[in-house]
């Protein structure tokens, strides 16, 4: 039985969550459902699925079904043995995005390290049949690192994303506690290679906190993103899915956000979001670059 000392911390005012099943909400999860299709909002517990779902209408589509082959100790997607590729997933992923008459659409996916393409072909497609029938929607991809293979990076990114969104999650010292066959390292290449392959795309990277690391380790993250021309950080609390997971060591205040996202800035982030409930899609649309928003607006004129 768990001490005192290791009993789970309480949550803090600034972390309740205001839930909103409205319209939007309801039907946006039915047409999930009926399209067979997952969402890493709902996969993942996200705590903001409410506001995202039920006031931005906004979602996060996640393809390559919905078993990881990673067990990340912070993570509540299932893991176990994937089933097969959908090959009709990329097009039921570009209707939805068309009936839900998005400007901005988040995709990810779980890891996939049964293939040997690392689901990056899946991606391409999906990135293609998204932009044929949605010309002005800007696309942001959220990837693993699909095994390292630069091969595999290059094909995603051939398909050209508007925006690549590749987690770091943790520092570097908790990394291999936390992270499951990713590496640090690993993910600073898959950054850097991103954008030797497509220089124009803004590239951007997510860190959660509160799992035990230092300020100055934090501070260490952002230098190492920058060093890898990381144009776009979001920095959110940790929230523990279940007791099976890594606890909570700390919970950052508002105030300490407010920190990190000037001292970010002041490094040279190009934009920053950091927030308690701050997640690496939160407000992605509020990210998209400039040459993303011109095309957009050409479609509403």
């Amino acid at each position: 039985m768990a001490t005192r000392n290791e009993e789970i911390l309480r949550k803090p005012e600034w972390l309740k969550i205001k839930l909103n099943t409205n319209q939007n909400y309801t039907g946006l999860k039915k047409m999930m459902r009926e399209k067979n299709l997952h969402t890493v909002c709902e996969e993942a517990k996200c705590p903001n699925i409410h506001e995202c779902w039920g006031e931005r209408r906004t979602a996060t589509f996640m393809i390559l079904g919905a078993v990881c082959t990673r067990a990340c100790r912070f993570c509540a997607v299932k893991t176990g043995l994937p089933n097969e590729l959908d090959l009709n997933e990329p097009e039921r992923v570009a209707e939805s995005v068309e009936l839900m008459n998005l400007k901005h659409v988040v995709i990810t996916a779980v890891a996939r390290d049964d293939l040997k393409d690392g689901g990056s072909e899946v991606y391409a497609e999906t990135i293609r049949k998204v932009r044929e029938r949605n010309p002005y929607t800007t696309i942001e991809v959220l990837p693993s690192d699909m095994g390292g293979s630069f091969e595999n990076w290059e094909r995603l990114m051939n398909a050209r994303p508007d925006i690549l969104n590749h987690n770091i999650e943790t520092v570097r010292r908790l990394t291999p506690r936390v992270r499951a066959r990713a590496t640090y390292d690993r993910s600073l290449e898959v950054l850097r290679r991103s954008k030797e392959l497509q220089p124009d795309i803004p590239t951007k990277s997510s860190l959660m906190v509160g799992l035990g690391e230092t300020w100055d380790e934090i501070l260490e993250v952002m230098d190492d993103l920058r060093a890898n021309d990381v144009d776009i950080m979001t920095i959110g609390q940790y929230l523990q899915p279940s007791r099976k997971h890594i606890k909570v060591q700390k919970y950052y205040s508002p105030l300490e956000f407010g920190k990190l996202r000037k001292i970010a800035m002041d490094k040279g982030f190009k934009h920053c979001q950091a927030g308690p409930m701050v997640r690496s899609s939160y407000h992605a649309d509020e990210q998209v670059n400039e040459a993303a928003k011109q095309r957009q607006a050409l479609g509403e004129a």
